[in-house]
């Protein structure tokens, strides 16, 4: 008799080894060049705006095209990651983004880099959901939401890093050597991952045809257990016919949290990308050299990184309620960012605040869609959130501009973007208690407390 294992039970029974490192090392580079290209054009924006004498109401397309693409691409890349696999949409998404972006450094118009852009954000809006639900399928129950924050910690890397290139490439090179670098490097690593990059177990256990490729990733999985080549793997039954379909997301508890969450993407991205996209540009405005306001908009996303590392430790733990204070405490360090007569110390200091909570709040908000929808439709859960955020995300950059040529003042524009991070924490905290009574409690999970009680009330043998 062959043996079998339930995909639940032989993920979260395995120990944390160098699957899981390999697994974690390169979605973090993949992450990292994700990072990279979408917050590119905010450093190279300053640079465009003076070789082509435009101003930012020329250019609030562009720094929103990515974003259009990325509504499309996240449902689209996260439907074909659920029928095709994981691993192929991460590959395919880094190879789509890698040559639109490398496309911009020939560029000549803004609608050259709208249309660029767009098609990056194809590529762009698939590797997230995607990514997401790799691990979140791959990774033992007790450590899944932190190696999926961490995973993610490669995207701000990844959003500072094209900082130092403005800094100290830009002046040689000029600034089409951002999107060089931007572009070559996912392709780079798109070709790796097709080597490395391990598929989800619990996608291939339905797919016979791939018996192969599941035995193998297995065996890599759980060095510690003999296992046949002729071994089943069985996913936990699907409740009805329906499941994988969009309507998935409202059902089964579901019908509040899915608009809630989408409510907290849109907010913490309308914030993010406003800050992404027009930071730079912003201080330059009043009278910020592009070297110390590509600085100091660096360390925003290094915050972002330590934000990252605060949720990994704390998510387990106390579950959607830490986002809703990370969604309180961005209130305040971006309200302060503007505050008139602040040395350069002082704005890089709450300039890394604001990144700490509101990247951290994000992280965590991608964390938890990778853990409140099922396996059948993880990563169309993901998708989705992803795509519906972009609102908020397309909003961000498009308002900046407007509040730039509408000519306010550094602390009015700055109060401004503290309105939906207000409505993200009322929406958090909500969803924090909502998420308190489906699961019984902080930690959060794919399986709701009361299916888990029915499971049990069938199983006893009382």
């Amino acid at each position: 008799m062959s043996a079998s294992f339930q995909v639940n039970e032989f993920v979260d029974n395995q120990k944390i080894g160098l699957f899981n490192i390999n697994l974690l090392f390169w979605c973090f580079l993949a992450m990292f060049a994700d990072g990279y290209d979408l917050n590119s054009i905010g450093y190279a924006m300053p640079f465009i705006l003076e070789e082509w004498g435009l101003t930012a109401n020329d250019m609030r397309l562009a720094a929103s095209a990515t974003l259009i693409g990325i509504f499309v691409g996240a449902p689209l890349l996260g439907y074909l990651g659920d029928r095709y696999g994981r691993k192929n949409s991460i590959i395919g998404g880094c190879m789509i983004y890698g040559a639109a972006t490398l496309a911009i450094a020939w560029a000549t118009t803004p609608n050259d880099i709208v249309l660029f852009r767009m098609l990056a954000g194809l590529g762009i809006g698939g590797i997230m959901p995607n990514t997401i639900a790799l691990n979140s399928e791959l990774a033992p129950k007790r450590y899944r939401a932190t190696l999926i924050v961490l995973m993610f910690m490669g995207i701000t890397m990844g959003s500072g890093t094209p900082g130092f290139v403005s800094i100290y490439l830009v002046a040689d090179h000029g600034w089409e050597i951002i999107f060089l670098l931007g572009g070559i490097l996912p392709i780079l690593i798109g070709i790796i991952l097709f080597f490395t990059l391990p598929e989800s177990i619990k996608f291939l256990a339905t797919r016979p045809a791939r018996k192969t490729e599941l035995i193998c990733t297995a065996r890599k999985m759980r060095p510690d257990l003999d296992i046949p080549d002729d071994a089943t793997f069985i996913n936990p039954p699907i409740v009805d016919g329906s499941a994988g379909s969009a309507k998935e997301l409202f059902r089964g508890g579901l019908g509040v949290i899915t608009p809630l969450l989408w409510l907290c993407f849109s907010t913490a991205l309308m914030a993010n990308f406003f800050i992404n996209n027009w930071l730079p540009t912003l201080f330059s405005n009043f009278g910020i050299d592009n070297e110390r306001a590509a600085l100091i908009t660096t360390w925003y996303h290094f915050g972002g990184t330590f934000g990252g590392l605060a949720i990994a430790i704390l998510l387990d733990r106390f579950g959607y309620m830490i986002i809703a204070i990370m969604f309180a405490c961005a209130v305040p360090a971006v309200a302060l960012i503007g505050l008139e007569g602040l040395p350069d110390a002082g704005m890089t200091f709450f300039a890394a605040s604001a990144g700490f909570a509101i990247l951290g709040a994000q992280f965590g908000n991608n964390a938890s869609a990778g853990l409140l929808y099922p396996t059948t439709v993880r990563s169309k859960g993901v998708g989705w959130a992803l795509s519906i955020g972009r609102f908020g995300a397309i909003v961000g950059p498009y308002a900046g501009a407007q509040l730039l040529v509408m000519g306010l003042g550094m602390q009015a524009i700055f109060m401004v973007v503290t309105i939906p991070l207000v409505i993200g924490a009322i929406a958090a905290a909500l969803l924090s208690r909502l998420c308190y009574k489906r699961f019984d409690g902080f930690q959060l999970d794919d399986t709701p407390v009361q299916e888990l009680r029915l499971r049990d009330a069938e199983t006893d043998p009382s």
